[in-house]
């Protein structure tokens, strides 16, 4: 397949990936066993505490990062139809969108991390059985987005870790206020 091409189903393969996409998925498996281990031994109340100047709370963190991915990963197969409109969003949908970013009333950190789960599972998937990573989708209209510009499903996937790694660094901070514990150090 070319550059130019788009995927609309992810093929079967009976073996572990190799190269490339098992580099993918290892640092894909590193960022979010960091996000998530910044969650280690709290309550729900815990998971949702703001302790920063910021909005973000451990648990709206990982709603975030487990939506994100979701999302890219279903564009890889759908394009921008997997994606919000980000130019024509309604106040309520930016009220749905400040909701990711925190734990709602009846949300549990179980719920949530099991969530990721799910998702991180079939993004995994996805990479292990993506036909062609060099396949591209166009980007959906945004502000940030280039007009015209595709992604490869490796650019995309290579966006998730990136988004992943800075939200697990966001959730240390988080942490570190919360009680002192630190993901590393």
């Amino acid at each position: 397949m070319s550059g130019t091409t788009t995927v609309n189903e992810p093929a079967t393969h009976d073996s572990a990936p190799t190269g490339e996409r098992a580099d993918l998925l290892e640092s894909l498996a590193k960022h979010r066993h960091f996000l998530r281990f910044t969650t280690r031994d709290l309550t729900d109340e815990q998971a949702g505490r703001r302790t920063t100047a910021s909005q973000l709370c451990l648990g709206g963190l990982i709603k975030h990062v487990t939506s994100v991915e979701r999302a890219w990963a279903q564009f890889i197969l759908d394009g921008p139809s997997a994606m919000p409109d980000f130019t024509a969003m309604t106040e309520a949908d930016l009220a749905r969108r400040a909701d990711e970013f925190r734990m709602l009333p009846g949300e549990t950190l179980e719920g949530v991390l099991l969530d990721y789960a799910e998702v991180a599972r079939r993004t995994d998937e996805l990479v292990a059985t993506l036909p062609d990573l060099n396949a591209t989708q166009p980007l959906l209209k945004a502000p940030w987005s280039e007009p015209g510009a595709r992604w490869s499903a490796r650019r995309v996937l290579m966006h998730i870790i990136a988004e992943t790694a800075q939200h697990a660094g966001h959730a240390d901070i988080i942490r570190e206020s919360l009680d002192g514990a630190k993901t590393m150090g």
